[in-house]
């Protein structure tokens, strides 16, 4: 009888095994997937501007924003940092924030952007072309107004990523647990794109 158990729980173990032992991501592809090659902004407090692509074997985090946000954003970064934390290798993804407010955070978001990732840069331009350019292969939207005194934003909420060629590997919708970025991020470490 134990035998017996013992071949059925293999045979189980056998099928179970053959029929999809690939975890789905938790972001989402595009197909055909965007390119961001070619596309650069100005990296703010320095005096270069960042290709939107990672460097050689690296991935590139990429998350359109602004410092005023009172949920989305600080939310959303934090989530990258803890998932970063739970990377053997979290050097080997780089990241980048893009204000979509340039008129207020100009002059801070570097500081911001590290207080949770050290290592981010800070991406932004006063040229509305220029923003424009570098969100579309996203599908990144944002609207800026202001209303008396007030400003008023509404951004899309997504994080991003892509390779060393630009390429838009997967978007994470806002509220995808940091785990799941995490297990994302090192299954694109080891060279799954799909």
């Amino acid at each position: 009888m134990t035998s017996r158990l013992l071949a059925v729980s293999c045979a189980m173990l056998a099928i179970a095994s053959s029929c999809g032992g690939t975890r789905e991501f938790s972001g989402y592809v595009r197909t055909p997937a965007p390119s961001s090659q070619g596309i650069s902004l100005p990296v703010i407090g320095g005096e270069s501007s960042r290709e939107l692509v990672a460097s050689s074997g690296n991935l590139l985090a990429i998350y359109f924003g602004y410092t005023n946000c009172p949920d989305i954003c600080p939310t959303t970064l934090q989530d990258l940092t803890v998932a970063l934390r739970r990377l053997d290798d979290a050097s080997r993804v780089e990241v980048a924030m893009v204000t979509v407010d340039p008129d207020r955070d100009l002059a801070v978001l570097d500081g911001y952007v590290k207080s949770f990732i050290p290592t981010a840069i800070a991406l932004g331009t006063t040229d509305e072309t220029e923003l424009a350019a570098a969100a579309q292969p996203f599908g990144a939207s944002y609207l800026v107004e202001s209303v008396g005194t007030e400003v008023e934003v509404a951004h899309s909420t997504s994080l991003y990523v892509v390779d060393d060629q630009g390429t838009l590997l997967l978007t994470w919708p806002f509220g995808v647990p940091s785990s799941d970025i995490s297990a994302d991020l090192s299954e694109l470490l080891d060279g799954r794109r799909s």
